[in-house]
């Protein structure tokens, strides 16, 4: 467990360990990770496909490390994704290479904001972004401050430029 001084709990979130995870009602449309959770060894892959009616994924800081993929795929309800600072991360306030951690978010059609904090990801080798029409607001760390996110990755963006509206 990492111990920041800053690193408060977040009283909103409704999840707090990969148990409180496993056991969520797939039923839920906002699903909120509280800082510092969810940090178990054993717990490398996170997908949330099966959460169909989840319109907003909100993750705190120092949260996830050791996830090497995270899917977010075919999450048609979804409309917002806010990571904080230092998830999905074994390296902390840096940047690092691990060619295994891979991030994918695919068709998920009202998806309108991506939103990652400082040093999340930094260590994936892979973020792919595709089909996704309606996202409006990519944001990845702070303007004039190193950031770090996907730092060694290939990013990709892709559309199908033949749908019809």
């Amino acid at each position: 467990m990492i111990n920041h001084p800053a690193l408060l709990r977040n009283p909103h979130a409704n999840i707090h360990s990969v148990d409180e995870l496993r056991t969520m009602s797939q039923r839920v449309e906002v699903m909120i990770v509280d800082n510092n959770a969810c940090n178990e060894k054993c717990f490398t892959a996170l997908a949330l496909s099966s959460f169909s009616n989840l319109k907003v994924f909100e993750v705190g800081d120092y949260s996830f490390s050791f996830v090497d993929e995270v899917k977010l795929i075919g999450l048609n309800q979804l409309e917002r994704v806010v990571i904080g600072m230092n998830s999905f991360t074994k390296k902390k306030n840096s940047d690092g290479y691990d060619p295994n951690r891979h991030f994918y978010l695919k068709d998920c059609e009202r998806l309108r904001e991506l939103k990652i904090g400082r040093y999340s990801f930094s260590d994936y080798s892979v973020c792919e972004i595709e089909n996704v029409p309606s996202l409006e607001v990519i944001e990845m760390g702070e303007l004039n401050l190193w950031s770090g996110n996907f730092y060694y990755a290939s990013l990709e963006l892709k559309s199908d430029s033949q749908r019809m509206k």
